[in-house]
């Protein structure tokens, strides 16, 4: 019988930590890796060495000199609770990633990180707080994992890496395509902002012919069962395109509200985030009958004379241009920003022939079908990986 035994026992743990942000030299200069959230999701096959910003000594030293060695587990407690990467290089986090290191060779590292991967939704579902999920270090002592031999755990996570590097190369494969995407639309129509090809620019308000927002109505986080309704959560947006996971439940009865179910070919776009995704824009793939806008979320109705969704979708969403755009939103930093019709109506934007749009557009209809394809392939390698993962920890794979 394997031995079930409890993380706090094998392993220590600590959070890191953040320098004062009005302390310029614990910033300027800095050489020390110091890894937040955002670095663990970009992690490259999970293994984080880079990260967008550093410390110096002192900003180090102001945090008690919480620097984690190479390989150590790196397991996000707040937010996108359960996200994991293991540290390539020595590295200091934020107080929102804990860092976790086997206290001696009965635990293999990479085996810890497939486990927590398989008690994700678990780990969530125990996770505290209302505007921010968050797990404590507490919380995280008492998981008891199973323990086989650490010969053992290393021929499980050849297998689930072998089954990983499946996934993994087909999610690379989608960002080829990303890429191409980009590289499509900056070969077409240059750069938005300084607009070297001379385009005519236009106030946005002549191109669109409505701006139609969604209802604020709360909902629960679970699954959506037939016959019901679900509110869009802002983030069905904010990765580019349409992610129909990303909804809450509506329990109460909608029958005299008037609400804005997303259809094929709706161009969306959000009007209230984060400084880095406010503005995010996306096409919708299919007809939802199930879904409704947020007010959070707007349906962009173009004159089709002038301009298509695919052209405003990727002039909306390059990083320079949505620069411009931020700089629109009202909010202070580091709160929700907020753009209104009146300012996104204002906003002034190169306009291409539509005859060059629309040959934009059968040019990304065929990236979008190759991409289609290898979600599809995506997808099954994602199943295989999952169903080894629960087989692996369940003993049955070995």
């Amino acid at each position: 019988m394997i031995e079930v035994v409890k993380l706090g026992d094998i392993c220590t743990m600590q959070s890191g930590g953040t320098p004062r942000r009005n302390k310029s030299e614990y910033y300027q200069g800095g050489s020390i890796p110091w890894a937040k959230i955002g670095d663990i999701e970009n992690a490259n096959d999970n293994y984080l060495t880079e990260t967008k910003e550093l410390i110096t000594e002192l900003g180090l030293k102001s945090i008690n000199n919480r620097l984690f060695p190479k390989g150590t587990l790196l397991f996000a407690m707040y937010g996108s609770v359960g996200k994991t990467a293991i540290a390539g290089r020595e590295l200091s986090t934020n107080q929102a990633i804990l860092g976790i290191q086997p206290k001696s060779n009965f635990l293999d590292t990479k085996y810890l990180q497939y486990w927590l991967n398989r008690q994700l939704k678990d780990l969530q579902n125990q996770s505290r707080g209302v505007a921010l999920k968050n797990l404590s270090a507490t919380i995280m002592k008492n998981q008891e994992i199973p323990l086989p031999p650490l010969s053992t755990q290393k021929k499980i996570t050849t297998i689930l890496d072998r089954a990983d590097a499946l996934r993994q190369n087909d999610k690379k494969i989608l960002e080829k395509y990303d890429q191409l995407a980009k590289s499509l639309f900056l070969e077409m129509f240059g750069d938005p902002v300084r607009n070297e090809k001379g385009w005519e620019h236009v106030l946005f308000g002549n191109v669109v012919k409505d701006i139609i927002g969604g209802k604020s109505i709360g909902g629960e986080e679970r699954s959506l069962k037939e016959g019901e309704l679900a509110v869009l959560k802002i983030s069905s947006v904010t990765k580019g395109e349409f992610d129909n996971t990303q909804y809450k439940v509506v329990s109460n009865p909608l029958s005299n509200i008037k609400l804005i179910m997303p259809r094929q070919g709706d161009l969306l776009f959000s009007r209230a985030n984060t400084r880095e995704l406010v503005g995010a824009t996306c096409i919708v793939d299919k007809d939802y009958d199930q879904f409704f806008l947020p007010d959070k979320l707007w349906r962009l109705e173009l004159d089709n004379k002038l301009a298509n969704s695919h052209y405003i979708k990727f002039l909306l969403s390059d990083k320079k241009f949505r620069d411009t755009l931020t700089k629109t939103a009202t909010g202070t930093s580091g709160s929700m920003l907020n753009i209104s019709k009146v300012k996104l109506r204002s906003l002034h934007i190169p306009l291409p022939p539509i005859e060059l749009q629309m040959r934009f557009q059968r040019a990304m209809k065929k990236i979008e079908e190759q991409k289609n394809l290898t979600k599809n392939s995506l997808q099954k390698s994602e199943e295989l990986f999952q169903s080894l993962l629960q087989r692996a920890f369940r003993g049955e794979l070995l």
